[in-house]
């Protein structure tokens, strides 16, 4: 536990802006402002009110000319299939037709002026849904399985709990003063699909001496010091879960320790600093109750997306997840797949990967339904690289971007398919334009980060940095960036020629995580980088 006292509340606003713009005027409160903001040309709104703006949802589009990227956030990523529908419209009128699937079950639209906003958000409203915490410091969308409720293997429903949870902390003033934003999922998945691993706080659920009920975890993250999270020891009943909740979030947000600076402004450096059994304590301390331990953290039974066709829990009802491009969606694909599930019934849920799900399809409507789908855009029957390949916004959209994502993403996937074809089915591939890891380049099985190298007479070039051993589930780890600054040009040439040297030289049975975590380093390097066919088979047969 650390042993340095608390920066002072005034040290606090003299070093951090971000708490000092919060002081001033509370960011909520600029929905009382509209009219000023709507009238205040772009380059004359303060730098101020512009961050402020992140609270409701919106960040600014690059470039920098009065347009901005919109959040909305769906909560386990379930949707219905009217509330789709207005998001479609919201695109096709206001965002060029355009639109994401994003890794914490978000969508996202762009080119919203200020003007259209408040209209926007009576639009969604109407239909359950929000950007209001979308950005800012504030409890984000809280992720989990996107087929709680209906899967046939989950350990029970949790939809009811992610309602309440959502509904207890979005919009709600105590929890967005936050030291910076706070991600929770809740999930009891046996695949665990909605990554506890990388989550701020995971409830995971389990069955602790035949009580339905939840492991914690604590403290992950990644963008550029990532973390695991951290079993916190406990179980915890499905009614304890929101005290619970409230318990970690308040621990961290009550000391100003982690408001001084924005970069250690995560729980994450919290559980660094206590270690988590002082952290329990604290927990612990502020419930007025200790908690019941559970030694064994639970791991998940296999690895699950969720994809393609599943017997739903109601008797000849079907599920069926569909791999999405590169994440893209267009307002009109979003109207037409809303219609289809309207169609049957149905809703639609928003997958980790930036995938969907039709669901509650009738056993004899199925395969109209995925043919329908595919006609749409959606194949069902395309190669597996498709849906467990992300990418971040990136170019053209991101300030924070160095480098393209969607295209770059989507020329590493014509690579792979084309050379290697079915084998690269599985390959999890995450690539981000910046160390931010919206993609969560940290835990893919080749993660990708943009950067910056030099050419041969020194001038920038386009990079990516290539992370291996990373992954998440049982084999749980944080990549390791083993080639670094690899020019764009070559960065499918050198993906490739490690695909292809795992194919040649992994042992029966052998993940490429597993491959890359029994290579030492410079086979890696050498297979990455060049022909060290002979090198790798003399290795791999130590």
């Amino acid at each position: 536990m650390p042993k340095r006292e608390p920066p002072s509340r005034e040290l606090v606003l003299k070093r951090n802006s971000v708490e000092r713009l919060k002081a001033e005027l509370f960011p909520t409160e600029l929905a009382n402002q509209w009219e000023r903001l709507v009238d205040t040309s772009y380059e004359k709104l303060p730098e101020e009110d512009i961050v402020r703006l992140q609270w409701f949802g919106m960040y600014h589009d690059k470039p920098k000319i009065g347009t901005f990227m919109m959040r909305i956030k769906i909560p386990s990523g379930i949707l219905t299939a009217e509330g789709l529908r207005v998001i479609g419209e919201i695109s096709e009128e206001h965002g060029r037709d355009q639109g994401e699937l994003t890794t914490r079950q978000n969508i996202q639209l762009h080119y919203i002026s200020l003007d259209r906003f408040p209209g926007i958000l009576d639009r969604l409203k109407a239909v359950g849904l929000t950007t209001m915490g979308g950005c800012g410091d504030v409890v984000r969308n809280i992720t989990g399985c996107p087929v709680a409720g209906v899967d046939r293997e989950e350990l029970f429903d949790v939809s009811g709990l992610i309602k309440q949870t959502a509904g207890f902390f979005y919009g709600n003033r105590e929890y967005s003063d936050l030291p910076r934003k706070h991600k929770i999922t809740i999930a009891a998945c046996p695949y665990q699909c909605n990554a506890p691993e990388i989550n701020c706080i995971a409830l995971v659920g389990t069955v602790h001496q035949g009580r339905a009920g939840f492991a914690v975890r604590v403290g992950g993250g990644q963008s550029s010091t990532p973390r695991l999270s951290r079993h916190l020891g406990v179980f915890i009943t499905y009614e304890q879960a929101l005290p619970v909740l409230r318990a970690i979030i308040d621990a961290w947000q009550s000391t100003t320790e982690y408001r001084l600076s924005r970069v250690k402004a995560r729980l994450k450096f919290m559980i660094d600093d206590y270690g988590v059994d002082a952290f329990r304590q604290l927990v612990e301390a502020r419930l007025g109750a200790v908690l019941e331990p559970l030694p064994q953290l639970p791991l998940p039974a296999a690895e699950s997306d969720h994809m393609g066709v599943h017997e739903q829990n109601e008797a000849g009802k079907f599920y069926v997840g569909f791999p999405v491009y590169l994440g893209l969606m267009s307002g009109r694909q979003m109207r037409r797949i809303a219609d289809l599930a309207s169609s049957y019934g149905g809703d639609i849920r928003l997958t980790r990967r930036q995938n969907f799900i039709l669901g509650g399809i009738p056993g004899g409507r199925l395969e109209q339904v995925i043919a329908a789908a595919g006609e749409i855009g959606f194949a069902l029957d395309v190669n597996g690289l498709y849906g467990s390949s992300i990418g971040c916004i990136g170019d053209p959209h991101c300030n924070y971007a160095v480098t393209p994502s969607k295209e770059k993403l989507a020329s590493l996937i014509q690579r792979l398919t084309t050379q290697f074809g079915d084998e690269v089915g599985g390959l999890k591939l995450n690539l981000d334009a910046c160390p931010h890891a919206c993609a969560q380049h940290w835990t893919g099985d080749i993660g990708l980060q943009g950067t910056t190298g030099r050419g041969s007479n020194g001038e920038p070039l386009e990079a990516f940095d290539i992370i291996l051993r990373g992954g998440l589930g049982r084999d749980a780890a944080i990549g390791k960036p083993l080639l670094r600054r690899i020019p764009s040009a070559k960065v499918e040439d050198t993906v490739a020629r490690l695909f292809a040297g795992y194919l040649q030289h992994r042992l029966a049975g052998e993940s490429f995580t597993r491959f890359c975590t029994r290579m030492p380093d410079n086979m890696l390097v050498a297979l990455g980088t060049s022909d060290a066919a002979d090198a790798v088979a003399e290795q791999s047969t130590d």
